[in-house]
């Protein structure tokens, strides 16, 4: 097989008449979404080749140091994300949130390097950088979901927590229903995907891969390792999140205090 075939500016000029008729159809149903359509195509645009050119530098480097900065830089942007969807009230959510992402995605990066992509180095940024990637942008969701979830329904079960705790039961085991069915909302739209991949969608890692020449049988193994990847840290990930923010709702003397 051949190589993808390459774009050049005037291709991705082409490519922006696509957002252009989106604007267009957004114009002619009223649906007032011209602007945030603009601004979504400006920001892609600007973000995507931006990192484009630093990883392609990275590439070049091949060092740790920039491999760990880069990693450390959108490790910090899923976090802050992460935090402002569940609570910007909660003290200590960041740090909560930062340690939860790092340590489940590390876990999984730690597992898939060691035993299976096995590549020279660990920092070795053509495998490292796209898989954090693919499984910090999952997690941030699966941490959004079930932090906010478990958050929700707490607030609005007090009196059924308070009783619970009348009762003698500890924070943990008043607030267990919930913290289970907050990780197990988080998880449906990655099991969804898996339910149906390869029938209904042809995810971002096998097409590009495809488009590039390779072989559709690995490129299809790939996508099934950065599925499972994705599947093991979106679960680590709720786990840890709900723990913190659980007990963010108790006081030392386990009285529920909510301030969402």
């Amino acid at each position: 097989m051949g190589g993808a075939i390459e774009l050049d500016l005037l291709d991705l000029g082409w490519s922006l008449g696509i957002m252009a008729i989106a604007v267009a159809l957004s114009n002619w149903q009223r649906l007032d979404l011209e602007g945030q359509l603009v601004l979504a195509t400006g920001r892609s645009l600007f973000q995507l080749l931006a990192v484009g050119y630093v990883i392609a530098a990275i590439f070049e480097l091949n060092h740790p140091i920039p491999v760990l900065v880069i990693l450390g830089l959108m490790l910090t942007i899923a976090t802050q994300v992460t935090r402002n969807r569940i609570s910007q009230k909660i003290k200590g959510l960041f740090p909560l949130v930062w340690v939860s992402l790092l340590v489940s995605s590390g876990l999984t990066l730690s597992y898939v390097l060691v035993l299976i992509i096995q590549p020279n180095t660990w920092y070795s940024p053509q495998y490292i950088i796209p898989l954090t990637g693919m499984i910090l942008g999952n997690s941030m969701n699966s941490a959004s979901l079930s932090g906010e979830r478990l958050l929700n329904t707490i607030s609005h079960n007090q009196r059924e927590v308070e009783t619970y705790l009348c009762l003698g039961a500890t924070p943990k085991e008043a607030i267990a229903s919930y913290r289970k069915e907050a990780i197990r909302v988080s998880l449906i739209p990655t099991l969804n995907q898996m339910m149906v991949v390869g029938m209904v969608s042809l995810p971002g890692m096998f097409t590009g891969q495809v488009l590039a020449g390779n072989n559709p049988l690995n490129a299809a193994s790939y996508q099934v390792l950065i599925l499972f990847m994705i599947m093991l840290t979106n679960i680590l990930t709720a786990i840890f999140v709900t723990e913190g923010v659980y007990r963010s709702c108790f006081n030392e003397q386990a009285q529920l205090v909510i301030n969402n």
